[in-house]
Order: structure tokens, then C-alpha cells, then sequence
């Protein structure tokens, strides 16, 4: 019964392995050279050339940051989509009050009749949460061509009923959409002499694969908490 699960997990570990050895490279190339590769990322988290301040000022210039990364991305969708979403999408802070108490971000869709945009929001309680080097994969996995695009293309899609256009989704299938994005992104050039954001995209997709290992390991190959801890750790 195991079967399926041990291929998995074995698939799983070929891919981190793989991915940790072109983080590897990148980390290298920017002179990263001690420890593993989890800690070296780690340490790029605490850089600050990776921070915006922890100011108002520095949550406006990422906010600026983000809205260009969407518009720069929508500008090349004709490229490769034959249907095109037509409602705009702004990324925009999650409001102070809330921002304690709420997620990391959060999207809500454009009206369906147009009369507003689609709206991601970002928390921005504490700016060494969000360092620039994770930035670019968060905007293409939320906004264009991920969540956003896919949820926009569905409401606007005229022929679907209502209660296809408007109130189903379907999260496996959203979510696979947006991992698509992110690798869309790497594919159209998007990462392209940007190793600091190449390395963020990566980082993203060896967690995926983490967790290939760490599901199955701990159902089939009776992984131990500790063990699932260190494994995603290393």
C-alpha cells in the first residue's frame, strides 16, 4: 500500500537534492560559501541589502516595487496567454489595525462588474518578513499570472454559468495555476541576471518538494517529527 508513497518520497528527494545544487551555485556566486544551504538562506534573509526600512517610506517603496513587477508581467501576457483577464490588480498593505492579527496576505477578487480591481494584500507589520529576494515568486504566484489572472479569466468567462464564473473554485486547481506562474516566470526570463530573485523562485520550489518528503516520509517511512524538523531545515 506503501508503494506509491516511497516512489513519491524518493521523487521528492531527487528534486530538493536538485534544487539545493543550483542554490547552491547562486549562493556561491554571491560569495556565500559556509554552511548548509538552508543556513546560507537564512543568512540572506538578514541582509541588508535584501530589507526595505521598516518605515512607512520603505513600505511605500516596496508597495512601488510590487505594482511595477505586476505591470512589467502583464505587459508580456499577450506572449503566451490567448485569453487575456481584463480587471486590474493592485497589491496594497494590509490596514495597520488588522495587520497584528492577520495573514502573512490575503487576495480578493475584482467586482464582477468591473467597478474594481483585484486587490492583494501584503502584511507589512514587520518589513524583515518580506526581504526583496522573496518578493518577485510572492508577486507572480498572488497577482499575474497567478491567482489573480486565473480567478479574473474565470469571472469574466461569459459563457461558464454563474455559479462557475462566480462561486466555485476549485483549490487544487487554483494552486496548481500559481505554481505554474512562478515557473511561467522563470521561463519567460523574468529571473534573468536577478540571482538574488532566481534564488527566491528556487527557494519557494524546494519547499514544495520539502514537504513531497516530510508528507510521505512520515506516513510510509515513519519520519519522526524531529526528523520531518531537520529535514526541511537542512
Amino acid at each position: 500500500a506503501f508503494g506509491p508513497c516511497m516512489e513519491t518520497f524518493s521523487q521528492g528527494l531527487e528534486l530538493v537534492n536538485s534544487l539545493q545544487s543550483e542554490m547552491d551555485a547562486i549562493l556561491k556566486s554571491q560569495g556565500l560559501t559556509t554552511g548548509t544551504v538552508g543556513e546560507r538562506i537564512q543568512a540572506v534573509f538578514r541582509r541588508p541589502d535584501q530589507l526595505y526600512a521598516n518605515t512607512d517610506a520603505g513600505r511605500e517603496e516596496c508597495l512601488a516595487y510590487l505594482n511595477g513587477l505586476v505591470q512589467a508581467m502583464r505587459a508580456r501576457c499577450p506572449e503566451k496567454f490567448n485569453t487575456l483577464a481584463h480587471a486590474d490588480l493592485q497589491i496594497k498593505r494590509v490596514p495597520a489595525y488588522t495587520e497584528q492579527s492577520a495573514p502573512g496576505g490575503y487576495y480578493n477578487g475584482a467586482a464582477l462588474d468591473g467597478s474594481r480591481p483585484g486587490a492583494y494584500y501584503i502584511n507589512m507589520r514587520d518589513m524583515a518578513e518580506l526581504p526583496k529576494f522573496t518578493l518577485k515568486t510572492l508577486t507572480y504566484h498572488e497577482g499575474i499570472p497567478g491567482h489573480h489572472w486565473q480567478i479574473s479569466i474565470q469571472q469574466e468567462s461569459q459563457g461558464l454559468p454563474f455559479i462557475r464564473r462566480a462561486l466555485e473554485g476549485f483549490n487544487a486547481y487554483a494552486e496548481g495555476w500559481a505554481l505554474y506562474a512562478e515557473q511561467l516566470a522563470d521561463e519567460m526570463g523574468f529571473y534573468q541576471d536577478d540571482p538574488w530573485g532566481r534564488l527566491g523562485y528556487l527557494k519557494d520550489a524546494c519547499l514544495r518538494a520539502s514537504r513531497l518528503v516530510v508528507d510521505t516520509g512520515m506516513h510510509a517511512k515513519r519520519m519522526t517529527r524531529d526528523d520531518a524538523i531537520h529535514s526541511m531545515n537542512s
